[in-house]
C-alpha cells in the first residue's frame, strides 16, 4: 500500500501564521490589531492637541488654531511657531523613532532588557556635544545637534566593528559586550572632560537631563534624513525579525540572510536612536518599556508591533513633556526626568509579567 502523505507543516514563526480555525477567526484578529492602531492615532493627535495648548502660557485651541493661519495676535504667532509647533513635532519624531529603535534591538537581540543606548549612542552623542564645545566652543543647539549625530553614528560603527571582527557576525550576546565596553570608554572620557572645563560642564548637563525644551525647526531639520532612513530599514527588516525570532539556524533554512538582515536592522537602530539622540539628547525608558507594550496589545508579529511601538512612542514623550510643563509651572520639568520617574515603575511592572518579557 503507498504510504500516506502527511500534511505539509508550517515552519513559519507563530506570530507571521495565521489562527488555528476558520478564516474569520483570522480576520476578526486582523480587525482587532486595526482596531487598537486606529486607537493610538486617536492617542497620539489628542497628545498632540495638548501639546500645543497646554504650557506656562496656557491658549485656547482657538488661538491655537488662529496662530498657526497667521490670523492671530503677534504673542500666540510666536508661541505657536517658536515652541510648540517645533517640541510637538521633534517630540512626536523621537517617540517613534525609540518606539521602533527599542522593538528592532529587543528582536535582534532576543533580549527583553535591551535598549538601544546599548550600541553607545547616547554616550558617543554625549562625547561629541562635550567635544563641540570644549574644542571649539560651540553651543548653539543647531550646530551642536551634528555634533550629537556624528558621535551616535561613530559610536555605533565602532561597536558593529569590535563584534564582527571578533565573532565575524553581528552576534547579539558579543554585540551587547563591546556596546557596553564603548560605552564605559566613551563616558569615562566625557567625565574627564567636564569635571575640567565649566563651559563643557554646563553644556554637557543641560543636555545630558533630555528636553525639548529651546529646540527649534531646525533640530528636526538635521535630523529627519537619519529618522526616515532608520524607518525605510526597520520595515524592511519586519519580516526577517519574525524568522529570528526563531533561532538564527531555523532563520536560516527559511531562506533568510541572517547576516544581512542583522545588518540591515542594526543599521535601522543607528538611525533612529542617533537622529532621536541628536535632536532631544539621551531620553530612557521610551525604547525599552514602549516595545513591551505594543506587543501586548497587537501580538508579537512586528508587522503590527513595529507601527505600535512608533505611535505608542510618539504619545508618550509628547504626554510625558505636557505633565513636565504643567507641573513645573515656569520652571517646566524636563521630558528625560519625567520618562524617568514614571517609567520606571511601568517598566518594572511590565517585566513582572512574564507574557510580555518572553521574546
Amino acid at each position: 500500500m503507498p504510504s500516506p502523505v502527511s500534511a505539509p507543516v508550517d515552519v513559519r514563526p507563530a506570530a507571521a501564521r495565521p489562527p488555528v480555525g476558520a478564516p474569520g477567526v483570522h480576520r476578526r484578529a486582523m480587525r482587532r490589531r486595526a482596531a487598537v492602531v486606529l486607537g493610538m492615532v486617536v492617542v497620539l493627535g489628542l497628545t498632540g492637541v495638548a501639546s500645543m495648548v497646554f504650557g506656562s502660557n496656557h491658549i485656547g485651541l482657538d488661538r491655537v488654531v488662529a496662530g498657526l493661519l497667521h490670523t492671530g495676535s503677534g504673542t500666540d504667532e510666536a508661541i505657536v511657531w517658536g515652541s510648540r509647533v517645533p517640541r510637538t513635532l521633534i517630540g512626536a519624531a523621537v517617540g517613534a523613532a525609540l518606539g521602533v529603535a527599542g522593538l528592532l534591538m529587543q528582536g535582534h537581540t532576543r533580549n527583553p532588557l535591551a535598549d538601544p543606548g546599548l550600541f553607545g549612542v547616547s554616550a558617543g552623542a554625549g562625547l561629541a556635544v562635550v567635544l563641540g564645545v570644549y574644542v571649539f566652543g560651540i553651543t548653539n543647539t543647531g550646530v551642536t545637534v551634528w555634533f550629537a549625530l556624528a558621535g551616535a553614528v561613530v559610536a555605533s560603527v565602532v561597536v558593529f566593528s569590535v563584534t564582527i571582527a571578533g565573532s565575524g557576525t553581528a552576534s547579539p550576546v558579543p554585540l551587547a559586550l563591546a556596546g557596553a565596553a564603548v560605552s564605559a570608554l566613551l563616558g569615562a572620557l566625557t567625565s574627564f572632560i567636564v569635571l575640567t572645563d565649566q563651559a563643557s560642564l554646563d553644556a554637557y548637563r543641560l543636555w545630558v537631563v533630555g528636553s525639548l525644551s529651546g529646540r527649534q525647526l531646525d533640530v528636526l531639520g538635521a535630523t529627519w534624513p537619519f529618522l526616515v532612513v532608520g524607518l525605510v530599514l526597520a520595515v524592511t527588516n519586519v519580516r526577517a525579525l519574525d524568522a529570528l525570532g526563531l533561532g538564527a539556524d531555523l532563520a536560516k533554512g527559511l531562506g533568510e540572510n541572517v547576516l544581512a538582515a542583522r545588518l540591515v536592522g542594526l543599521g535601522g537602530i543607528t538611525l533612529l536612536a542617533a537622529g532621536a539622540t541628536a535632536a532631544a539628547g539621551p531620553i530612557g525608558f521610551v525604547g525599552l518599556t514602549v516595545p513591551h507594550v505594543a506587543r501586548a496589545l497587537v501580538g508579537t508579529g512586528h508587522r503590527w508591533a513595529l507601527p505600535a511601538s512608533a505611535l505608542l512612542g510618539a504619545a508618550l514623550v509628547l504626554l510625558a513633556d505636557v505633565v513636565g510643563r504643567l507641573i513645573g509651572g515656569f520652571a517646566e520639568v524636563e521630558v528625560g526626568i519625567v520618562l524617568a520617574v514614571i517609567g520606571g515603575p511601568v517598566f518594572v511592572a511590565v517585566a513582572r509579567r512574564r507574557s510580555l518579557v518572553a521574546l
